[in-house]
């Protein structure tokens, strides 16, 4: 096993913060949304994902969701023209008069408890704790590292406090991410855009046809089914993460023609807000959807879905503006013909007769860090990139993660993005910079990246890590003081994230592996390495 070696912390720059606000929810709009089904992790029991080197879809548990943690806004400018930002104390509302307005959002602060087994601070570590030694993890880890199901391993150790590095194995020598490359999406987006921030779906009039449009606003998650059948990670979703409802866009939208006296229109949709080709490098129907900004249900064809990849449809897009054109039928309104694509984005200033809004940005980096959602991973990759006036596209996204990141002092060399899911084989991140990327979402200076802490899979609990750690892994003692986010590719396995230690001190971590053993059997070595760092106080 090579040496340990221990380098040098470095500071990071401190950005914005904001202070806590409520956002609200578009009047109107049903607490209904999708059933995630699972359907875009990238870590768990090696199904259909992990053929080819697509991605491992992940472990289908139906576990207890993970801590929603507290949001914040944020300093820095939101999306433009995709997303509402409501101004703290106010409820967001449609333009168009349609239904009772909502009451306005509680705030969604800190303030809420986490489950059991939720660990974001070092419980019990006083001053007089010192820190684990180089020698001390070298010596802890030597025997579980010499696991060879484990193959070629890179691994960084830091304490979560600061970030410095505690101990080191190839932590400088970039290997592929896969889904821990979510980390680095979640920090762009989340420093990029304040974390209240919803995204819209709209309807507008539309001048040239007479007719009327369906605006997309890159919410993958937009629903249509009823509010009772809604689960995400198999439970029911509360009201801060349940997604926007079509089936309320659809009412809204009718009530405002019916008002106006029309009870026939054209349809058309917008799908301008992103560019590029909407198809992934590794798109396979399954571990992915075909990245468009306007879909329902993650462009599922069965939206109840939990398997492990399920069925796509091919049109996305289309299939959407479909489904309303049904439930604009089912309010007394008849769609002329087929919906179309647009030939033009809508004009800005277009009358609006109806408007959903998603979950908050924080909610959906949670929501998407949890359970690995390739689908809105990408989703959010664009928002950032609209953000950083960059195209929303695969390269544009890419570029605006990596140089948010540059911004907030992450050493970027030998980093290399090429989407926001971590299922491209091309991606490359050094362990050293997944650590830097979990020091600055522990640090007091980034208040507004918490979610990325509070949106980890809990060992044992919720979302990938839900039946990692287990009774037979060897692991099982760290149950509830991991919290991590998992990847895998095709002989990739990787996990990042946090653990509290035997003196109750909170470490960072990431361990990087590529190796010829099954995932099962990979993963199930990982887990005991991170369990020994939790068994230790390694001085």
């Amino acid at each position: 096993m090579p040496s340990g070696s221990v380098a040098p912390s470095g500071s990071f720059a401190p950005s914005g913060s904001g202070s806590l606000s409520p956002s609200g929810r578009a009047t109107g709009k049903a607490p209904g949304g999708e059933d995630e089904g699972d359907g875009d992790r990238d870590d768990g029991r090696g199904g259909k994902g992990d053929r080819g080197g697509k991605g491992d879809d992940g472990d289908r548990n139906g576990n207890r969701p993970g801590h929603r943690g507290g949001e914040s806004p944020h300093a820095s400018a939101s999306a433009t023209g995709t997303a509402t930002t409501p101004a703290a104390g106010t409820a967001g509302t449609p333009t168009t008069g349609a239904g009772p307005a909502a009451p306005a959002a509680k705030p969604t602060g800190a303030a809420r408890p986490a489950p059991a087994g939720t660990v974001l601070t070092a419980a019990g570590a006083g001053p007089d704790t010192g820190l684990p030694t180089s020698q001390g993890l070298q010596q802890a880890l030597a025997a579980v590292l010499a696991d060879k199901n484990l193959g070629t391993v890179g691994l960084a150790v830091a304490d979560a406090a600061d970030g410095q590095l505690l101990y080191g194995s190839g932590e400088n020598t970039a290997a592929t991410p896969a889904s821990t490359t979510k980390l680095a999406t979640s920090v762009a987006a989340l420093s990029l855009i304040p974390g209240d921030t919803r995204l819209t779906t709209r309807v507008v009039k539309n001048a040239a046809t007479g007719g009327i449009t369906l605006v997309g606003g890159g919410d993958p998650t937009l629903t249509g089914l009823p509010a009772d059948q809604v689960q995400i990670g198999g439970v029911p979703a509360d009201p801060d993460t349940a997604p926007a409802s079509l089936d309320a866009l659809a009412r809204q939208t009718a009530a405002a023609l019916k008002a106006a006296g029309t009870t026939a229109v054209a349809l058309d949709y917008d799908v301008s807000l992103y560019s590029g080709s909407p198809l992934h490098k590794n798109h396979d129907n399954e571990n992915i959807a075909a990245v468009t900004p306007l879909m329902v249900d993650e462009g599922k064809v069965d939206p109840k879905s939990r398997e492990d990849a399920p069925a796509r449809v091919t049109d996305p897009a289309g299939a959407a503006a479909e489904a309303f054109a049904n439930l604009l039928k089912a309010q007394g309104i008849t769609v002329q013909g087929k919906a179309k694509q647009a030939t033009a984005p809508a004009a800005a200033d277009a009358p609006v007769l109806g408007r959903v809004d998603s979950p908050t940005v924080s909610r959906l980096v949670e929501r998407m860090l949890t359970t690995s959602d390739n689908t809105l991973a990408e989703a959010l990759a664009r928002q950032a990139a609209l953000a950083a006036h960059q195209p929303a596209s695969f390269e544009g996204a890419a570029t605006a993660v990596t140089q948010e990141l540059a911004r907030l002092g992450v050493p970027t060399a030998g980093v290399v993005l090429n989407d926001g899911s971590g299922l491209h084989t091309g991606n490359a991140i050094p362990p050293v910079v997944l650590v830097k990327l979990l020091a600055l979402a522990a640090s007091a200076d980034h208040p507004t990246l918490r979610p990325v802490l509070t949106g980890l899979p809990i060992a044992g609990f919720t979302g990938t890590l839900g039946k990692r750690f287990g009774s037979a892994s060897g692991a099982a003692d760290a149950a509830g003081l991991v919290r991590a986010k998992t990847g895998s590719l095709s002989g990739v396995n990787t996990l990042a994230g946090t653990v509290v230690d035997a003196d109750g001190r909170l470490l960072s971590f990431a361990l990087m592996t590529r190796t010829t053993a099954p995932a099962d059997t990979a993963r199930t070595a990982m887990d005991r390495v991170v369990a020994r760092l939790a068994a230790c106080g390694c001085h």
